[in-house]
């Protein structure tokens, strides 16, 4: 019998003992995960090793930026061409999985035929390699309770979806803002349930310093951030975020996402994007909610 789910990723090179470590936990993580195929994809130092060390498909001579980053056209597609699956998860190298990952994903998928699943993520400190001997996930997961903090709702780790999603992809940057805006923009365009599933899956981040990107300055600040953004389609795409999805999991249950007042302003703001393809009207109603959070802070002041 064959993986239900291919788990791909470029991750950062193994140069810095730090990354190295968190890099080494994540994707050792992902082994651990029924029913799975990790593909690592990249040329970074350490790549190879990791992946024949572990038995994991790595994937080099990928198509890269000017700065040498790899271009996610090519990973989607070098990941779908190697592994002929279900369903596909995208996730960035330093974050720890577990198996609520794989059982919620088969719940989903025996629902919906069109979904996306993406959620918060729970940094936590790590500068230790972890035993995976044991009942390792239980452990962490009570360590993660004692020292862990919940994200806020931007940046999205990891995307899970059906074969059917995200087939053509323009040729973002990876590890540069704003390619996983446009991966919610575009599941809502094209009619997909997009799931926050943060209370029924639980994703670690193991936090980390930006030292390795081009003047240790982080991803949003980065040059090729713009090219993304233009990519995307202009600023507009790229404000679509956790309070974009429209649906949210609990309990294993699909529900209507609840609306409080910025999620009910973000459904104003897009809806001009997501029904009329007009951004110029998008743009001017981010403006008014801008102008009128302007105001309510000064008179608070005032």
């Amino acid at each position: 019998m064959g993986a239900y789910l291919t788990i791909f990723s470029a991750p950062k090179p193994f140069t810095d003992p730090h990354i190295a470590t968190i890099q080494r936990n994540a994707i050792t993580s992902w082994t651990k995960l029924p029913d799975v195929n990790v593909i690592l994809l990249g040329d970074e130092a350490g790549l190879a090793e990791i992946s024949q060390e572990l038995g994991l498909k790595h994937i080099p001579g990928i198509p890269r930026s000017p700065s040498g980053a790899p271009l996610m056209d090519a990973m989607f597609r070098l990941a779908r061409e190697n592994s002929q699956t279900p369903l596909y998860c995208i996730v960035n190298a330093d974050i720890l999985l577990f198996a609520d990952l794989v059982e919620t994903a088969r719940s989903v998928a025996a629902k919906r035929e069109k979904f996306v699943l993406l959620g918060q993520r729970w940094d936590m400190d790590l500068t230790r390699n972890l035993d995976f001997s044991g009942d390792w996930s239980s452990n962490l997961l009570t360590e993660l309770k004692q020292t862990g903090q919940l994200h806020r709702p931007a940046g999205s780790d990891y995307f899970l979806f059906p074969a059917a999603c995200y087939q053509a992809l323009p040729a973002f940057v990876i590890g540069r803002a704003g390619w996983d805006n446009w991966m919610i923009f575009h599941a809502r365009k094209m009619g997909f349930a997009v799931i926050d599933a943060t209370h029924d899956i639980v994703i670690i981040h193991q936090n980390h310093n930006y030292a390795h990107l081009p003047g240790g300055q982080p991803h949003y600040n980065h040059p090729e951030t713009n090219e993304n953004i233009r990519l995307a389609g202009g600023r507009a795409m790229t404000r679509f975020t956790l309070l974009d999805t429209n649906y949210q999991l609990s309990a294993g249950q699909i529900l209507p996402q609840k609306l409080d007042s910025n999620r009910l302003w973000r459904r104003l703001e897009a809806w001009p994007l997501l029904a009329l393809g007009s951004t110029r009207m998008s743009n001017a109603i981010w403006r008014l909610h801008k102008w009128l959070r302007r105001a309510e802070s000064a008179n608070s002041k005032g």
